[in-house]
C-alpha cells in the first residue's frame, strides 16, 4: 500500500493518501484544506482518487472536500451522524475566526462494520463516537486511521457540540483496543503511535 501523509489547513490536520500499488486507485482521508497540495501529491504519485473519506465532520478535516471532489469526481464518504455538519462548515470555522468552504453532500454513509474498497485495498469502518457523533476509524491490515478519537498519549476533545467523554473512552476500549498491539495508529493531528503503546502508556486508559 502506498501511504503518504501531510499536514493541511489552518489547524494542521493530518491528511492521508492511501494508494493501491497494483491499480493506482486511491483514497484521501480527511482533506482538511490545501486541496491543491493534495492534488499535486496525487499527481506525483500517479494515483487516481476513488474515495474521499471523512473520519468526522469538523471543518479542519473536511475543508478541502469541495475542491477535491470537483477536481477528481471521487465519491465522498462520511458517517450519517456527522453528515449534517458538511453544510455548515463556514459557520463552524467562523466561530474560531477562520474560514472554510461548505462541503457537497456525501455519496456514501457507511455504518459500523461496513467496508470501503479501492483497488485491492479494503478499509473496515469502525464507528467510534465521542469526539463527534459520527466519528469513524478505518482499519486495514496492520494500520488504523482514527481521526481525532485517539492521539499519541491523549484523546480527542469532547467539549464540542455532540462530544461525549464517556462515549469516546468506550469507543477506544471496545473498538480500537481490540486491534492487535502492533497496529499502527495514524491520528488526525500529531505523530502516529501503536495500539500497544496507547494501551500501556496513554494516561486516559491506565
Amino acid at each position: 500500500m502506498i501511504l503518504e501523509s501531510m499536514e493541511v489547513g489552518p489547524i494542521m490536520a493530518n491528511c492521508y493518501i492511501l494508494g493501491c500499488e497494483e491499480t493506482k486507485e486511491a483514497a484521501v482521508i480527511d482533506p482538511g484544506g490545501d486541496p491543491d497540495r493534495i492534488l499535486a501529491a496525487l499527481k506525483r504519485l500517479g494515483l487516481t482518487v476513488k474515495l474521499i473519506i471523512n473520519t468526522h465532520g469538523h471543518f479542519d478535516h473536511v475543508g478541502g472536500n469541495k475542491r477535491l471532489k470537483e477536481a477528481t469526481g471521487a465519491r465522498l464518504v462520511i458517517h450519517e451522524g456527522d453528515a449534517p455538519m458538511l453544510g455548515h462548515l463556514n459557520q463552524a470555522a467562523a466561530s474560531f475566526g477562520l474560514s472554510a468552504e461548505n462541503s457537497p453532500a456525501p455519496d456514501e454513509m457507511p455504518g459500523d462494520g461496513d467496508t470501503l474498497q479501492f483497488g485491492k485495498i479494503t478499509l473496515k469502518v469502525l464507528h467510534v463516537p465521542g469526539h463527534s457523533p459520527g466519528g469513524i476509524a478505518l482499519s486495514t491490515d496492520d494500520a488504523v486511521f482514527v481521526g481525532d478519537t485517539l492521539f499519541s498519549g491523549s484523546i480527542g476533545r469532547t467539549d464540542l457540540p455532540g462530544g461525549d467523554y464517556n462515549q469516546l473512552i468506550a469507543s477506544v476500549r471496545l473498538k480500537l483496543f481490540n486491534l492487535p498491539d502492533n497496529t499502527q495508529v495514524h491520528c488526525g493531528h500529531g505523530p502516529s503511535t501503536t495500539i500497544g503503546r496507547e494501551k500501556r502508556y496513554n494516561p486516559f486508559f491506565r
